[in-house]
């Protein structure tokens, strides 16, 4: 299997070629191995419930809850995120961006392997998604 370095190092005309596919299916499956594999944090449902007398100490419970459901909410979409990147690998439209057909590029999907954007694109919805809202 190819190494970062020898990813970054190919030549553009070879883009998503076989072994760069492989390099980050493999990539994809070690983040969603991480992201499933039991660990130690705490489970939102194994919270403690028992209501404090303290404000502040019902305060700061109420808070852990919501981080944790947040964190779990964050991994819900990461994995959804990671499989439909594994489905683009599979179809061979991985590394391609899907408002422009545009590579994404090798550095970019090094630091975040589920992009579906290139950086301009992504900027371009962002900016759209804001206009939006202030509407």
């Amino acid at each position: 299997m190819l190494t970062e370095e020898q990813i970054l190092n190919a030549s553009e005309d070879d883009y998503m070629n076989k072994g760069q596919l492989e390099f980050f299916r493999q990539r994809l499956l070690e983040m969603r191995q991480s992201l499933t594999a039991p660990q130690e944090s705490v489970d939102i449902t194994s919270l403690d419930v028992e209501r404090a007398a303290d404000e502040s100490d019902r305060a700061t419970q109420e808070e852990q809850y919501w981080i944790q459901v947040h964190m779990k909410e964050r991994e819900s979409t990461l994995i959804r995120d990671i499989d439909k990147a594994l489905h683009r690998v599979r179809t061979g439209d991985y590394g391609f961006c899907e408002d422009t057909g545009d590579e994404i590029g090798i550095e970019r999907l090094l630091i975040r392997p589920t992009s579906r954007y290139t950086a301009e694109a992504q900027a371009r919805r962002e900016l759209q998604i804001r206009q939006y809202a202030t509407a």
